[in-house]
């Protein structure tokens, strides 16, 4: 037996010897490198390349907000030649399978005579050119798939690399070649099904290129009427569903959803995004009940918790299209609060909160929920991202003047109540805070309405955390860092309590009467600087209900308790005077009451001269102008001094103009003419009708910009 070993030995050794070479054209030659290029070298690059593409839809996130890409790689720049993008760690394992294509082409390619020996060259060369389409390197990727086509024209992967070939092309955005080449490609019967899906996606992937819907729509079709076995053909009809809803073909849509969701082999993914994009094709309140009950039991499903901020904010969507609201924002709550919530998803329903507290009216706690909008959207330059910005900026002076009416209010409330009163209050307040297990002023019990008041009535002084922060800092100026204790001002030794933290002595502070108490204002100019404060914020408040949001039944109710001040308010009249207008034409009975109202009690005043004149039919004097051409002629006649005329057609003409958004200018013009002829005094009070009027416009803070200045003047 060791003899035939012996002899066998150097016989093995000369046939690895001979059959390794690639120079003789010999079978054992052929079968050895064959063999050796397969199952060796090729099949460890295709495990690197499959590694490399689970890694790659591991890490890519689809956006299901929009038409979802055919071909699931985000492509950072248009690739060039020995130039890689790095995406993520797939990018070492395409590299990998590149290496070990071309070892196997280096080692083991048999040409002879311009003729290729070994039938696996061509597999490597295949390898070698989807490995650098998934590196982003198309330029040298394409060379691999055109040597394959040009060399191998009769190889077995032949119409599988000519497809890679025009996929290619669509990434250098050579469109109508890979379209041409592809249909060409289809006209072969010999097509295998998979080759043929293959092919019908990527037409629809050159066709999505230049635009053209319809053929993309087609081919889609096409492809999953092949097969819907494969990953590839529930994203198709993902994609295809998607396109048949932006083409309001909704049947169709729901049609290519629930091929999906029937579809046991679809992956998971696929199937709860169709479930969740027939809930965003939901229009009509015929199907609403079966919508409502499809949405309840995928929440109710724990396979789907991973789905729930998105399952949530759908079947809030549903809701809201039929008019619940309160059901609504209970689900988008609930979407922002699902655990592992998408940021994306907490932005459209934070939105969404937003807009139905906004609709309402509740403007201070609509402020809060685009401020959150805001904080989470991660694209500040998106059109959602600008409007919401927008729609916030103008809740600012709302929620400022909100507010302060809401907590001079308070005050004001407090100063008129007895000792007894007010430490009944008190006591009230501190029991509450009592019973908060953790002692501290939570958010939700800053919210008015957990006190049992309204937004318009105006919320509890110290619910305000600024006001409560400031009066902390006051009491401990005042008194040191106190423990809530009996006869705590007489006690030397309350305030060296080293025991407790400063949480501690914050919460004692808070528990401690004598602080709200101390925070109530007694000084009558303090209050009365407060009572002023708070009548000019309940009048701007009224102008910006009435004027940027057209909320005539919120500015009618501002409006409405400036008058209740009383008469001698100097924003009385001016209130009446908004009231009138907003109730000209709607109800006529009320506006003729106001208005006889105004000639009546203040008949020579400027707002009286203007209910007088609104009524009647303009007759404009200045060349029958528009309002814009009437006051380009104005302004002319005050740039070249003529102050007698403009005065003449600013007090006879512009009142004809009283409707219009152009006012606050000849307001604001009158008011600098009457400066030139009449002197500082008539200025400012001409200035300080703008700025009252108007204290919205650019013209009424104009206005109360230079009344400052001359305030100023005249101190120094």
């Amino acid at each position: 037996m060791n003899r035939y070993i012996k002899i066998a030995i150097p016989l093995v050794g000369l046939l690895l010897l001979f059959g390794c070479s690639t120079r003789k054209n010999a079978y054992l030659n052929r079968g050895f490198h064959s063999f050796t290029a397969k199952y060796n070298v090729l099949y460890n690059g295709q495990l690197a390349f499959e590694d490399g593409i689970k890694q790659l839809n591991d890490n890519y996130s689809d956006n299901y907000w929009e038409v979802l890409p055919i071909e699931p790689l985000k492509i950072d720049e248009l690739a060039i030649p020995e130039m890689s993008v790095s995406i993520d760690n797939s990018l070492d394992a395409f590299t990998k399978a590149e290496e070990k294509a071309v070892k196997a082409i280096q080692k083991h390619s048999m040409n002879f005579y311009n003729k290729e020996r070994n039938p696996q060259i061509d597999d490597a060369y295949l390898l070698l050119g989807k490995s650098r389409y998934y590196s982003q390197r198309f330029v040298p990727a394409l060379e691999a798939f055109n040597y394959v086509i040009k060399n191998y024209p009769n190889a077995n992967l032949i119409n599988e690399t000519k497809i890679w070939q025009a996929k290619t092309n669509l990434r250098l955005q050579n469109e109508e070649i890979a379209i041409l080449s592809l249909k060409t490609l289809l006209k072969n019967n010999t097509l295998s099904d998979k080759d043929k899906f293959d092919a019908h996606t990527a037409l629809a992937m050159a066709y999505k290129y230049s635009d053209s819907i319809q053929q993309v729509m087609n081919h889609l079709n096409k492809s999953i009427n092949i097969t819907d076995k494969l990953e590839q053909s529930s994203r198709n009809s993902m994609i295809l569903g998607q396109l048949y809803r932006q083409e309001e073909k909704i049947d169709s849509s729901n049609y290519a959803f629930q091929k999906i969701i029937s579809n046991k082999k679809a992956p998971f993914k696929y199937q709860i995004n169709a479930a969740i994009e027939q809930a965003k094709n939901f229009e009509s309140t015929d199907n609403v009940q079966q919508m409502v009950q499809t949405l309840k039991d995928l929440i109710n499903d724990r396979d789907n918790r991973a789905y729930l901020d998105k399952l949530h904010y759908h079947l809030g969507m549903v809701y809201l299209k039929n008019k619940q609201m309160d059901d609504a924002e209970k689900q988008f709550k609930k979407s922002v609060g699902a655990k592992n919530a998408d940021r994306f998803q907490k932005v459209l329903s934070y939105e969404a909160l937003g807009n139905i507290h906004f609709n309402k009216g509740n403007y201070l706690s609509s402020g809060g929920y685009y401020d959150s909008v805001l904080n989470f959207s991660s694209d500040q330059n998106s059109k959602r991202f600008l409007k919401i910005k927008r729609i916030r900026k103008s809740l600012d002076d709302v929620i400022l003047n909100e507010n302060l009416a809401q907590t001079n209010d308070s005050i004001l409330r407090l100063t008129n109540m007895t000792d007894d009163e007010k430490r009944a209050t008190i006591n009230t307040l501190i029991e509450r805070l009592k019973s908060d297990k953790n002692g501290a002023l939570k958010s939700a019990s800053l919210n008015p309405t957990s006190a049992k008041t309204k937004e318009s009535t105006g919320k509890w002084y110290f619910y305000n955390p600024e006001a409560v922060k400031a009066g902390i800092i006051e009491f401990q100026k005042k008194w040191g860092n106190r423990s809530l204790a009996d006869n705590w001002k007489l006690n030397k030794y309350a305030g060296l309590n080293t025991v407790n933290t400063e949480k501690n002595t914050v919460l004692d502070t808070k528990l401690n009467p004598e602080f709200y108490l101390a925070g109530i204002p007694t000084d009558k100019k303090q209050i009365d600087n407060i009572l002023k404060v708070r009548n000019e914020a309940y009048y701007k408040l009224g102008l910006i209900y009435k004027e940027q949001f057209l909320r005539n039944d919120l500015a009618i109710n501002r409006f409405e308790k400036v008058l209740s001040f009383g008469e001698n308010e100097p924003f009385y009249l001016p209130a009446k005077y908004h009231l009138y207008r907003i109730y000209s034409g709607t109800n006529e009975q009320k506006a003729n009451q106001l208005r006889n109202q105004i000639i009546e009690q203040n008949p020579n005043s400027l707002y009286a001269t203007l209910v007088q004149k609104t009524g009647k039919t303009m007759e404009v004097s200045i060349n029958e102008s528009t309002p814009e051409t009437a006051y380009k002629k104005i302004y002319l006649m005050y740039e070249n001094e003529q102050y007698d005329e403009v005065l003449k057609h600013l007090k006879e003409d512009v009142l004809n103009y009283s409707q219009t958004d152009l006012m606050p200018k000849f307001e604001l013009l009158k008011a600098f003419t009457i400066g030139k002829m009449e002197g500082a005094s008539s200025f400012k009070n001409a200035l300080e009708f703008v700025a009252v009027t108007y204290p919205n416009s650019e013209e009424g803070k104009k206005a109360k910009e230079v009344i400052n200045t001359i305030k100023n003047n005249q101190i120094k």
